[in-house]
Order: structure tokens, then sequence, then C-alpha cells
């Protein structure tokens, strides 16, 4: 096979105007290769894993040479990528090589869209709500059967080809070609109006695409991802509207399977939000800086990141939950059966520095989550305050004198009326300093203040926010934010009140041990997390065995480090960069390079 690399092949819809934007946001997307990536000294937005050398391949031209040469193919993959333009493209490259190729667009065979729309409305939610219920449903339950399984290669064309999402149902002996699409590009061009959900040839309103998306399209589609994991024979990153690049499925399942023993970074992605500041825009220069601002960072929520693979200077991005699917028992040890495939910890940066409050909120309790939303495991969260002002705080429990139905009537009257409330009359103002660890189990009303970046170490659910008051502001659409005062008052615990706060809410630092330089700080989390949270502090160097842990860090004071694990694989970390050290790596060594004392934050389940 040639393995030449093919840059500028186009990818292209005659369908599609040129002039129609394709994504909707002030970022760049990812480029395909290191050597557009502008790198700087500090926070690095585009974290790779080295493949070795020649193991990944660029443009449609040398994917073409690979299916000339297995004359059968079945192209699978995700939701969003831009099918009618891939199509377009291998169709003009095997016509210009004169090959009769019998291509099969997948989506012919779905159902009508007025039957997935019923299909699926039992786990869609009401309309006016931002949640649904995690589908029950099956990729397979969007095709007719009968038309899926006539769907036969032809026998006198030089190359056949199906193509689309669930391509591999059809049941073809051709090698598997996967498309994959980076959650966050799959957002922009939501955003853009570029795509639909799955089966569908209509744009939804963003609220109604999101929601689908989150509790069917993508619950359907990683399922199906996941029985597919051991069988892909070639990844396709498709993030690129004119380009792709590609690896072979066992270079890929390999480089797993390394880094599932060693230390890792995921690429982290960033949006902005009504109540956005202004640190990681001046702390991370490769963001974009036109954006408004920047309120979140998704440094580690697993359900939406991507792992970046590098090799011969080329990039290609795959799914987390594709770790996970092939290697979860390395990556959470003696954990694995409990979690499965689902990675249980969230990294995320709030960014209120010079942005506003965050809403007065709760998250559901366990059983809450379960019957109403269909999620295994609930939104327990800390925030560490990595940084802050003078002026910063966290909302956090009820005052002493509250009274459940004055303060949901105040609540409605604001909602319904646009009052502004007093809120410090109803819930407790803790002032934030740096380092500080305060404990949010579900049930607890809380919220983060202006002039804080806040670390939010938490359980890896992320969506399931109930906001009681959120300061009478407009969202950036210059739409209101969804109230949530109902779904509030069926969780809130109102027991957490008063000096009962202070006592259990806010962590107490605990010295674990101190020798050659290094102290270990034990900054106990509510009995409710079924995480904990450690702080080493070391002016030189640090080793830890994992005990079969999962271990997810960051530095939160100095500027860099350089992490050794076992087998030998070292990795550098600059300051507020999250990596993740899998139980499979037993131990590792954590080297000091900041002319400073550094501190590493370190969450492990309990």
């Amino acid at each position: 096979m040639q393995k030449d690399h093919f840059d500028n092949s186009p990818i292209l819809n005659t369908t599609m105007s040129i002039e129609e934007p394709l994504r909707k946001t002030e970022q760049e997307i990812m480029p395909e290769r290191i050597d557009k990536i502008a790198r700087v000294n500090g926070y690095d937005i585009y974290p790779f894993f080295n493949l070795g050398d020649q193991k990944i391949f660029s443009g449609i031209e040398s994917l073409c040479n690979y299916i000339v040469e297995q004359k059968t193919v079945v192209v699978d993959g995700y939701a969003g990528v831009y099918w009618e333009r891939l199509v377009t493209a291998i169709a003009a490259e095997m016509q210009s090589r004169s090959l009769q190729t019998h291509i099969i667009d997948l989506s012919e065979s779905m159902k009508p869209e007025a039957e997935i729309l019923r299909m699926t409305a039992p786990f869609v939610g009401q309309e006016d709500s931002v949640w649904g219920k995690k589908t029950t449903l099956t990729l397979l339950d969007y095709f007719d059967r009968e038309y899926l399984s006539a769907i036969r290669p032809n026998p006198d064309a030089n190359i056949n080809i199906i193509i689309g999402s669930g391509a591999s149902l059809a049941g073809w002996d051709g090698k598997l070609i996967y498309v994959d699409l980076p959650k966050n590009e799959l957002q922009h061009r939501m955003s853009a109006g570029s795509i639909c959900n799955l089966g569908m040839a209509t744009v939804l309103e963003q609220m109604e695409m999101y929601k689908r998306f989150y509790f069917v399209d993508w619950v359907v589609l990683n399922k199906h991802k996941k029985e597919l994991s051991n069988q892909i024979d070639v990844f396709v990153d498709a993030q690129w509207d004119n380009h792709l690049n590609w690896a072979f499925g066992k270079d890929i399942r390999n480089g797993m399977k390394t880094m599932s023993n060693s230390v890792f970074r995921v690429r982290p992605w960033f949006a902005p939000g009504a109540w956005g500041g202004q640190w990681m825009k001046k702390h991370m220069p490769q963001l974009d800086q036109n954006e408004v601002n920047y309120a979140w960072s998704f440094e580690l929520i697993v359900p939406e990141n991507g792992i970046v693979f590098q090799s011969s200077g080329l990039l290609l991005e795959v799914s987390f939950d594709t770790l996970m699917f092939n290697q979860n028992k390395n990556v959470l040890g003696r954990h694995a059966e409990q979690f499965g495939e689902e990675f249980p910890i969230r990294f995320d940066f709030l960014d209120t520095f010079d942005g506003g409050n965050l809403s007065i909120q709760c998250h559901p309790s366990l059983e809450y989550i379960k019957e109403q939303f269909g999620e295994r495991i609930t939104q327990d969260e800390t925030y560490y305050i990595l940084d802050c002002k003078e002026d910063a705080c966290v909302y956090l429990g009820f005052q002493e004198d509250i009274k459940e139905d004055d303060f949901k009537k105040v609540l409605e009257d604001s909602n319904l009326n646009g009052v502004e409330l007093d809120i410090e009359k109803y819930v407790q103002v803790h002032k934030a300093k740096k380092h500080d660890l305060f404990l949010i189990p579900n049930r607890t009303i809380h919220s983060a203040g202006a002039q804080n970046l806040v670390l939010e170490i938490s359980a890896t659910p992320y969506i399931f926010t109930f906001k009681m008051y959120d300061w009478l502001r407009l969202g950036l659409d210059g739409k209101p934010r969804p109230i949530n005062i109902e779904h509030a008052f069926k969780n809130l615990d109102f027991s957490r009140k008063g000096a009962k706060v202070q006592q259990e809410l806010i962590a107490k630092p605990i010295v674990l041990f101190e020798n050659d330089g290094v102290t270990c700080y034990h900054l106990p989390t509510h009995q409710d997390h079924f995480y904990d949270v450690h702080r080493l502090d070391f002016n030189s160097s640090v080793a830890v065995e994992t005990e079969n842990v999962c271990h997810v860090l960051m530095l939160v004071e100095g500027s860099s480090v350089s992490v050794t694990t076992a087998d030998g694989s070292s990795m550098t970390f600059q300051y507020a960069e999250t990596f993740v050290i899998p139980a499979a790596a037993e131990s590792y060594t954590i080297v000091n390079h900041s002319g400073q004392q550094a501190k590493v934050i370190k969450a492990f389940l309990k």
C-alpha cells in the first residue's frame, strides 16, 4: 500500500453551499498536524500521546489506496460526521482511477423521521425541559431491518462500500473503517445547524438537539462503538471539514494499551457562559482571544473528551470512551468491576475571574438521578480554589433560620416577576482562599462567586444542575436561562445549615506524612463522595504507589513537573494541566522543575 501523506485532498459536498457556516464558535479547530500548532511555555490545549513513526496517514487519497486494496469495506461512525462530503470525496477519487464503485448510503435504510421521533419520544423529556432520560434503544432500532438485510455488495463492481452510522449492522464481509468525531466539534456543528440528530433530516432547536444527542444518540452510538471496538480495522478522524487523518485499528489499540499502563492527558476543550471569566484567556494563550469569555474547561469530562495520538507530525483524535472500552481494567484497577467502562472522576474549571456568580443551584440525589434521568451515579462535587481575588467567595449551605416554604416562595416570585433577591438571607457565604476545598455532596445548595478559578473535582455526571436563582441575567443567546425550582425542592437537604456547614462541608486538611521535603495532606471529602483528595507539597520529587487505583492529578502551584511511571514512560506537565495515572501504572515519580515548592492535587476513588 502506498503510504504517502496527501494533506490537501479535499472532501467536498456538492449539495452544500460554501458560504454556509459549518461550525459556530470563535475557537479554532485542532490542527491536523503539530507544525501548525503555536507552541507555548505553559498550559497546552493540544496534548498528545506518541504512537511511533508512520502510524498515522493523511488525506482521502491514501485512505482510498487502502479501500482499493480491500475491494469491500464497511464505513461506520459517529453522529455529526459530514457523510455526504465523505461519500462525494471517495466517489470522486475512485472515478479518477476509473474504478467502478458501488456505494451504499446506509441512511436510506433508516426508518422515516416521524417514526424515529415517536420511537425516541419517551427519552427526550418535556419540550421545555433541558433533560431527558437515557435511552434503552439500540442503534438497530433506527433501521428497517428487512431493507437493511437486503442490501448486498454488487459483484460486478470493482469496489463495494457501505457507509454511514451503523453500517456494520448490514453484516457485510469487509474491512471495518470507523469515522469518529470529537464531541466539541459535534456541538460546534450543531450550533451552526450544519448537522442533524441521528436519523433526522430536520435541524431542531439547540437545547432540543443537545438533549437528544446526550440522552439518545450518544447512548446508542456508544453502545455500538463498544461492540465494534476490537474489530475496527481503521480509525478515521473527521473533525476537519476539508481533510481527514487515519490510522490502523491495531496501532490505536496498541497505543491505548501502552497509555493504560503509563500516564496521559486527554484533550481539554472550553466553552463560554453567562457568568464566564477571563482567567483562562490570560493563562492559556493558545485559546482564541476573540471569545467573549471562557466559563468552563472540560479538563476531564470523559463523555465529551478525546485522546489525541501523534505520529510523524500528524494528529488523530479518538473519544476517551474508546480507551475505556478497550482498557478499563488497566485504567480503573480494583474499581473496574464497580464502574465498568464509565470513568467516574471529573475535573473541570469554572472561571469567574472578572465574570459573575454561578447560579444558586443543587444536584440530584442518587435515587432521583437514576429514576428521572437514567444515570448510574450522581453529581457529587467539590470546589478546589486554584486561584482567586481578595473578595472571592463561595455560596454553600443554608442559614440556620432557613424556612423551606418561605425560601421557595421568594424564589418563585423572583422567577415570575424579576424580583432581585438578597440571597445571603438564605444561603451562607464563605470567603474563598487559594487551596481551599469546599464539599458539595448531592442535594447541597451552592454557587461559586465571582473572582474565582475553581477546579471542580467531581463525580462524572455534569449536566444535572437545578438552578434556583440566576441573578436575573440572560444567557449569551439573550434568553433567560432555565430555572428548575421544582426539581431543586425535590432534592434539597435543608439540614445542611448553620454551623453544620462549616463542620461538614469545608475540608480541614490533615497531614498524613512529612519526610524528605514532602508533605502529604489529606483533604477529607464528605461521606457521600466516593472519591477522596490528597495534596502533595514537595520541593524536589515524590514517589507514589497506585495500589491498583487510578489517580487524577493537577499541578496547582509551581510551573512544571515531570512524571515517570514504572514502565519508564515520562511526560512533562505545566501549571493547571490535568493528567491521569492509570491503576496499572503501579507507581510513579513526580519531579519538580518549578524553582519553587510544587503542589499537586490528587483525586482517587475510595
